[in-house]
């Protein structure tokens, strides 16, 4: 064996103690699930676990109310509980003198609990247009927060929602459309869905209760116009025809009146003469 081979050997049995010291001495500190969104006033379950083989400590610190539900060498299983508030919960481990920890973020969201929906007009010609409004009340995050127009189950209208802010506020959605023959006594309601399985949520939603919307034929209103005018029409000439009969009689009865008088006087006066 040339001292080259005993110099290669020398060095790989260095690197292997080497490797195998270092592998005991660094460790990872791991949680599940790595993310978590849930309502206000919840409790979840928290898995806390390292990589160490034999960790001297460990465990969870938070400020709110937990409770070991289960434990073995390399891991913690923790209940914490009343959720009401964005909040960071930290998983710590110490193994051979050295200490890791990594944190969670729980999120808080409102819920869609209320979902109202309005039409108006209630009543409405064929072919006119009617506006749909739905209103969904104290909800957060607005981030994914799906609201869906419905007729039936038929899809008239959706709006996905963008933003970042987590205090609850009224998404509003509003769509103009146009009557039908068909919509008429169907039912309209819309449904918000807010998807969280992206954060560590569910996927939740409510529907608001169904409204109807009464649709009649435009010809109606023509026959109730056409009605109206002629009545109209009808009314005019009477009254005309009775104006007409007031005027022409007062004028005859002048006439009449009048040459009566003229003939009086005239043999008044011819009897005043021959006297």
């Amino acid at each position: 064996m040339s001292p080259f081979d005993g110099w290669g050997l020398l060095s790989a049995f260095l690197a292997l103690l080497c490797c195998t010291g270092s592998g005991e001495e660094a460790f990872e500190v791991r949680m599940w699930p790595e993310q978590l969104m849930v309502e206000s006033g919840e409790s979840r379950v928290i898995n806390c676990s390292t990589t160490c083989t034999q960790p001297n400590t460990g465990g969870l610190e938070t400020t709110l109310h937990k409770t070991l539900l289960e434990e073995q060498g390399q891991w913690k299983l923790y209940e914490v509980f009343n959720i009401s508030q964005d909040t960071d919960v930290i998983c710590h481990f110490t193994c051979s003198g050295k200490q890791e920890s990594t944190s969670l973020n729980i999120s808080v969201f409102h819920p869609p609990k209320q979902v109202l929906l309005k039409l108006w007009p209630t009543l409405v010609a064929v072919g006119r247009s009617f506006t749909i409004q739905c209103r969904v009340p104290s909800v957060a995050p607005l981030e994914g927060l799906t609201v869906t127009l419905l007729h039936g189950s038929e899809i008239v209208y959706s709006q996905t929602f963008v933003g970042t802010t987590l205090s609850p506020q009224e998404a509003m959605v509003t769509h103009n459309t146009t009557a039908h023959r068909e919509d008429d006594r169907r039912n309209f309601s819309c449904r918000a869905e807010m998807d969280l399985r992206s954060r560590g949520g569910d996927l939740v939603h409510s529907v608001s209760d169904p409204q109807a919307l009464d649709v009649y034929e435009p010809a109606q209103d023509s026959q109730v116009v056409a009605i109206i005018t002629v009545v109209s029409v009808l009314l005019f000439l009477f009254v005309t025809s009775v104006l007409l009969c007031f005027v022409f009689g007062q004028q005859w009865h002048q006439r009449r009146t009048g040459t009566y008088g003229v003939q009086a006087a005239w043999r008044r006066l011819r009897w005043a003469y021959r006297a």
